[in-house]
């Protein structure tokens, strides 16, 4: 029973639950590290596993994964990464697939069974069930005992995460680090397989439009409200800086920044923002007669017209750059990306 809240102004209670923390921290890692000995010291078991899961992807299958409790919540989560890697992939409960879910295994598809134990009923049932339909088992366990256990005497591939102590044995063994090694290891699966079938940048950009991460891999280009041609002219840099500021203002909405070009080649050579202008109407009004290659920033930093948005983030994150020319392969100006349309998308602060 609970004795109440724990002070937290005590500083031997907090430093005692600290290093409890830590400790538990240290062998949740000291168990993914074991895997390296344990589940990758055969091999061939490992990489039959990853055939199973692309050859089943290839011939248009589904990777089901199943386990009870705790390893069917890590099983889920496996799933939803293989699926989000392009390998259609859905968890299912054991129990359930005994009352009629036995319905979304079809021959093409491969299991992948989880129990620490290996000893589970449901999930032993099942795996027995699906040899006989002649279905490929891929089988993680604890692999606590040196005998196999009925899982992997069902499997087609057997992995064990090894002997394995939870993180809070003796008193408290909850499913810790086990459970932390089964993630671990599908999705060393997961991403094995997906690499093993060129799965692409932007083969995982089409599955996640949403959120953050889905505007990060987009395109920069999509996010270019100053295109040339559209809505932003380049200026060539042999223009007076009042000409040039002129001739983008006739055209209509202006950003915070020129892109200056060579005017026989068209190319991108230089920059010129609106604090440049601040800066030299302060210093000398009369240098607005100047041509504006003379006051401009050459040869700035730009984005080519194949960069991802999470490219731009990056530039403006490291150099605090506000206006980002972005240019075709021949180093012509196709747009300008503002700051604030990252902002505007959260993906930067202002």
């Amino acid at each position: 029973m609970s004795s109440g809240p724990i002070p937290h102004s005590d500083p031997r209670i907090l430093s005692d639950e600290l290093a409890y923390a830590r400790a538990v921290l240290k062998a949740e890692a000291t168990a993914i590290v074991g895997l390296v000995h344990a589940a990758l010291e055969d091999g061939d078991a490992f990489t039959r596993a990853v055939g199973l899961i692309t050859g089943c992807a290839e011939a248009g299958g589904t990777v089901l994964v199943s386990g009870l409790g705790k390893s069917g919540l890590v099983g889920a989560k496996i799933s939803a990464t293989l699926s989000s890697l392009g390998i259609p992939s859905h968890a299912v409960h054991p129990a359930e697939a005994a009352h009629g879910d036995l319905g979304r295994f079809r021959q093409n598809d491969t299991v992948i069974c989880i129990s620490h134990s290996g000893e589970t009923d449901e999930v032993v049932d099942l795996a027995a069930t699906l040899r006989q339909d002649g279905l490929p088992i891929i089988a993680i366990s604890g692999g606590v005992h040196n005998a196999p256990s009925s899982l992997e005497r069902l499997a087609t591939v057997s992995l064990r995460l090894g002997v394995l102590e939870e993180a809070g044995a003796p008193t408290l063994i909850a499913p810790t680090s086990s459970t932390t090694a089964t993630m671990a290891l599908g999705d060393a699966l997961a991403l094995c397989a997906a690499r093993r079938r060129q799965f692409t940048e932007a083969d995982f950009a089409k599955r996640h439009p949403g959120g953050s991460l889905g505007g990060l891999l987009r395109p920069v280009t999509d996010l270019l409200r100053f295109s040339v041609g559209k809505n932003f002219p380049v200026v060539g840099d042999e223009l007076p800086v009042g000409e040039a500021l002129r001739s983008a203002t006739d055209s209509g909405r202006r950003p915070g920044a020129l892109l200056l070009t060579d005017r026989d080649s068209g190319r991108l050579t230089g920059i010129f923002t609106d604090g440049d202008l601040r800066r030299l109407v302060l210093r000398d009004p009369g240098e607005l007669a100047k041509p504006i290659r003379d006051v401009m920033t050459r040869n700035p930093r730009t984005l080519p017209h194949t960069a991802l948005v999470r490219d731009a983030v990056r530039m403006v994150r490291e150099f605090r750059a506000d206006e980002i020319p972005v240019v075709d392969d021949e180093l012509r100006p196709i747009g300008l990306l503002d700051v604030q349309d990252l902002i505007a998308m959260k993906l930067v602060k202002d």
